[in-house]
Formats: C-alpha cells, sequence, structure tokens
C-alpha cells in the first residue's frame, strides 16, 4: 500500500513495460494496482518469446489486464534477447515527451543504464522485481517496489492496537502528543527487523530535517529516507505506514499537530536522545 510519504501523483502518465521472461504472472494483479497508485498507466507492455511455453500464464494475463505483447524472438540459445528489445522500446517512448514516468518491471540488472537514463531526462523511475534484484538497479530507480511486499495486505479483522502507556495527552489547542509502547520485534512477510542499522538512518534523516527544537516533519523525513534508500517500504518491516516504522523504534517522541482549522494534521518526531527535561508535550508546547 502506499504511504504518506510517497510522492503519488494520481494524474501521472505512466508507461509500464515488463520483462516476461523475468517477472512471474502471479503478481500481474497486485502490480499493477500498485501502479495506480502513483498514476495512470497509458502504455503496458509486456515483452518476451510468445511462441514458447514459458509464457502460459503471461498470455492468460494479456486480455484480462490489457497487456500488449511484443514479440521477441531468442535469436542464439542462451542469450535473452528480451531485454535489448525493451530498452530500445523505452527509449522511444521516452523521446516521445508524452510520459511523467516509467514502471520497469523486471530483476535483471541490465536494466540499470536504461533506468539513470530516463532518470537523466527528468522523469520519474519506477522499478519492480524480486527482493534478490542486484542492487545497482534498485538503486539506479527513484522507488524500488519488491514483489515480495505486495502480497501484505491488511487483515480482515485487525487485532487492537497495544494500550498505550498514557492516553493522548493534549498539550495545547493544536498539538497532540501520543507515547507509545515499545512494540514486539516487528517482523515482516520476508523475515525482515527494524534493526539498528535502519534506526540510525531514521535518526539522521529526523536530524538532517529537524528545526531548532529537532521537531522534523515525518513526511519530509520518509521522503529523505526514500531518496537515500529507493527500496524502502514499510511493507518490509511488516508496517503499512512509514510514521508506523517510526513509533516501532521507540526511538522517538511523536507529535500530532493541527496547522489550522480544518487542516489535516501533521505528525513531527524528535529523537528521544534529544528531549530536554520535561515531557515531550510540554516541549513540543514551546
Amino acid at each position: 500500500m502506499a504511504t504518506e510519504v510517497d510522492q503519488v501523483v494520481v494524474n501521472s502518465k505512466l508507461a509500464v513495460l515488463i520483462d516476461a521472461d523475468n517477472a512471474s504472472p502471479n503478481v500481474a494483479d497486485a502490480l499493477l494496482a500498485e501502479v495506480a497508485k502513483y498514476g495512470t498507466s497509458f502504455v503496458k507492455r509486456a515483452y518476451g518469446d510468445w511462441t514458447g511455453t514459458n509464457l502460459k500464464g503471461w498470455k492468460e494475463q494479456l486480455l484480462r489486464k490489457s497487456i500488449q505483447p511484443f514479440q521477441q524472438f531468442a535469436y542464439t540459445q542462451g542469450k535473452n534477447a528480451t531485454d535489448s528489445a525493451m530498452i530500445i522500446d523505452a527509449m522511444d517512448l521516452l523521446y516521445t515527451n508524452r510520459f511523467d514516468g516509467f514502471c520497469l518491471v523486471s530483476s535483471d540488472s541490465d536494466f540499470t543504464r536504461l533506468a539513470t537514463r530516463i532518470r537523466e531526462s527528468g522523469l520519474v523511475v519506477y522499478g519492480f522485481g524480486e527482493r534478490k534484484t542486484p542492487k545497482p538497479f534498485v538503486v539506479a530507480c527513484d522507488k524500488f517496489i519488491y514483489f515480495e511486499n505486495l502480497n501484505i495486505t491488511p487483515p480482515d479483522d485487525p487485532a487492537p492496537p497495544a494500550t498505550p502507556t498514557a492516553g493522548p495527552q493534549v498539550s495545547s489547542a493544536n498539538v497532540l502528543t501520543v507515547t507509545h509502547r515499545r512494540a514486539p520485534s516487528t517482523t515482516s512477510g520476508p523475515g525482515s527487523t527494524i534493526d539498528a542499522k535502519l534506526e540510525q538512518q531514521l535518526r539522521d534523516a529526523v536530524e538532517a530535517s529537524s528545526d531548532e527544537e529537532g521537531w522534523a516533519n515525518l513526511a519530509k523525513v520518509g521522503a529523505l529516507i526514500t531518496k537515500q534508500r529507493p527500496d524502502f517500504d514499510p511493507r518490509t518491516y511488516g508496517h503499512l505506514k512509514f510514521s508506523e516504522v517510526v513509533i516501532a523504534t521507540n526511538a522517538f517522541d511523536i507529535v500530532k499537530r493541527t496547522p489550522a482549522e480544518g487542516k489535516a494534521i501533521v505528525m513531527y518526531a524528535r529523537d528521544k536522545k534529544r528531549t530536554p527535561a520535561g515531557s515531550a508535550a510540554a516541549a513540543a508546547a514551546s
């Protein structure tokens, strides 16, 4: 699911290019649902050798998802000609100047230079692939989404949230301080946890985005983390939102502020190491 830190523009025009030889057809539904969070897919193409049996699963998805197949024969056994065809088409689409971004669906590092070239033209690149995707391709994208995370959905009857150690404290008319109890070790679908390395990255991002009092807008923090780590995804750590990951570390004071009447609530975080004597509520009010 999209997080509150994703810079989503629903009217962005996207070109979705799928390396069918390198992606399972089982991800088609979740893939296109994820793409819809970032814009409208005006072009949906899948590349592969459709004369063989290897892509039988994809063939069943083409009509259902309105994906246009592009035939590419394997000129030499053991060589993948699909990559070249997909790269050439991507460049042709890039030069039309009709798109705001590209979605490259593959776990193949051969598309690293393509992602870099598209970004050099000022367009956004969303990558999709398996967790085994080589790091060069991952970091070449503006955002990279792992297939493993697309299968994580909220339960139909979620468990009630942990009881906070203290109820919400209203520190002023427009500031709400929430104190959370440390959550148990958080494990995601693939088994990742919120480790010390991630916690330190969050501390650094909060510090870099903070004001003189140490408070940082979580939306800006999340945007900075995504720039530093294109594959960052709250679902990797068993959460649906970036703020939940920050809270789960128990390393930050969290406040919710209403900028003005009728405006959306904005969440702020401050490293607990910077918290002065007294409550977080008093610090926020000051």
